[in-house]
């Protein structure tokens, strides 16, 4: 069964296999006593920090071992901007930056009234250094940029911002998750993550990373354990798997990367031939080499991750339709972009050819199965269908139609627009009233996406009014 899932998890490699075997009859002991066996599990921790130093860029005292990514985000964040209470409270992220960075953040300005700060992105999904720049201030303690984003693949300029916040003095936290194994974090960062069962290590390890002359204050009572930032013992047989496994990715990548950026390529470009109303999101060029997402109009999508699962394809998803709270993906939301009927297909080493091949044939009849079952409309612009009444539109100045899908859920109100606006003249209007969350994002790509007008919305009972006007 192909898994196309690595962004969330990849395989356990080859080696991480090996070496965590091994280490389970070298690495059982406490690496602080003296007696031999203490001396032992030392050596494999010692030796793990100096590999996974040299994969990271720093020095082997400047890295700690932690129990998860997520773990090292939270540490790493904290111990900086307790480190830096004296220069200010604030802090600075990208809209897109992963969910364990965003809940520290939020957590840090309930607790301290700290001004939280969001840099936008572009319709990539990328910030502009210049942006970025404009949204450090006196009391900013800390930034937070990810190398690349874990929904899209888009890769930041890190380097540049980097030295946008030495120049300020402002430390630079890089969320490294995704990308680590593909390559070294370039730029003057202060802080970095990762998290091993992204590049193929076992779950259960993560990585801060802390630059010298960095101010940090580790919270929580003290430990002598790794500096004091990763509390307890360590898990020494899955840290030594994890160092392993990213030495041997790293060795893999280059000829890797150039493989699966094809197959992606192939992807990228076949995904728009073989089914409509589809869109390619993503930066096309600056991307991680084995990711791409796209977005179905007129899709549910779970339904569309369910019947592509029961085709045996594990993919994911970062649409609102897939999430329990019904809201939009923060990344689709903030890159402006369609969120529903959202697919993201992200390759593990090694995948064959002929797995994409096969999902490239199967793709279609899935989406236009879910299409069918939830009426989607079969014309391009949605010709002809009923449900509305006249109504004066958003400026009150002519009749709009108006379709009422208060109560129903994404893709649902998309397709309803869909099925009455080939039946409006141009110039005609229809407002659309929603009380889903994801109707804010997805009517306005819809237009995008249609060529039509985006006149607004405005409160309604029960729900928001979303006007769109025919212009062709």
């Amino acid at each position: 069964m192909p898994y196309f899932d690595a962004a969330s998890s990849a395989p356990l490699h080859p080696v991480a296999r090996q070496a965590l075997q091994a280490s389970l009859d070298e690495g059982w002991a406490d690496p602080a006593r003296l007696y031999r066996e203490g001396r032992r599990a030392g050596l494999l921790l010692d030796a793990a920090r100096e590999a996974a130093a040299e994969a990271v860029g720093c020095r082997p005292d400047e890295l700690v071992f932690t129990p998860s990514g997520t773990h090292a985000v939270h540490a790493g964040m904290s111990g900086a901007l307790a480190g830096r209470r004296r220069v200010g409270l604030g802090v600075t992220v990208s809209a897109v930056e992963h969910s364990s960075v965003l809940h520290a953040a939020s957590a840090h300005e309930a607790a301290t009234g700290g001004a939280l700060t969001e840099v936008p992105v572009d319709r990539y999904g990328a910030v502009a250094p210049e942006t970025y720049a404009g949204a450090l201030h006196e009391d900013t303690a800390l930034a937070c940029l990810q190398s690349a984003n874990h929904e899209v693949g888009t890769e930041q300029p890190v380097a540049e911002v980097a030295e946008v916040c030495r120049s300020r003095g402002v430390p630079l936290l890089v969320d490294a998750a995704q990308s680590l194994g593909w390559g070294p974090v370039e730029g003057a960062w202060s802080l970095l993550t990762a998290s091993a069962h992204k590049w193929g290590g076992p779950a259960g390890v993560g990585l801060l990373a802390v630059r010298k002359g960095v101010r940090f204050a580790p919270g929580g009572p003290a430990d002598e354990r790794e500096s004091g930032r990763a509390p307890g013992f360590q898990n020494i047989p899955a840290i030594v798997a994890a160092a392993a496994s990213l030495r041997a990715v790293r060795a893999e990548a280059a000829a890797e990367a150039v493989r699966l950026r094809a197959l992606v390529e192939r992807i990228r470009a076949r995904v728009p031939e073989l089914v409509s109303d589809v869109e390619v999101v993503g930066h096309p060029e600056r991307r991680l080499p084995h990711l791409v997402t796209f977005s179905c109009l007129y899709v549910d999508g779970e339904a569309l991750l369910h019947e592509l699962d029961r085709a045996d394809f594990s993919v994911s998803s970062g649409s609102s339709c897939t999430s329990s709270t019904l809201t939009p993906s923060h990344v689709l939301r903030a890159m402006g972009v369609l969120s529903e009927g959202n697919v993201r297909v992200s390759l593990p080493a090694g995948t064959p050819e002929a797995e994409v091949d096969r999902f490239l044939e199967v793709l279609p009849g899935v989406v236009s199965g879910v299409r069918e079952r939830l009426g989607a409309p079969a014309g391009a612009d949605g010709a002809g269908g009923t449900g509305g009444s006249g109504v004066l539109d958003a400026a009150g100045t002519e009749p709009s139609l108006v379709v009422d899908a208060l109560g129903r859920r994404c893709p649902v109100p998309v397709i309803e627009l869909a099925k009455v606006f080939g039946g409006v003249p141009v110039g005609g209007t229809v407002t659309v009233l929603s009380d889903d969350e994801a109707a804010r994002l997805d009517i306005p790509a819809w237009c995008e996406m249609r060529g039509q007008e985006y006149v607004g919305e405005r409160p309604a009972d029960h729900g928001v009014a979303y006007v769109v006007r025919r212009v062709s």
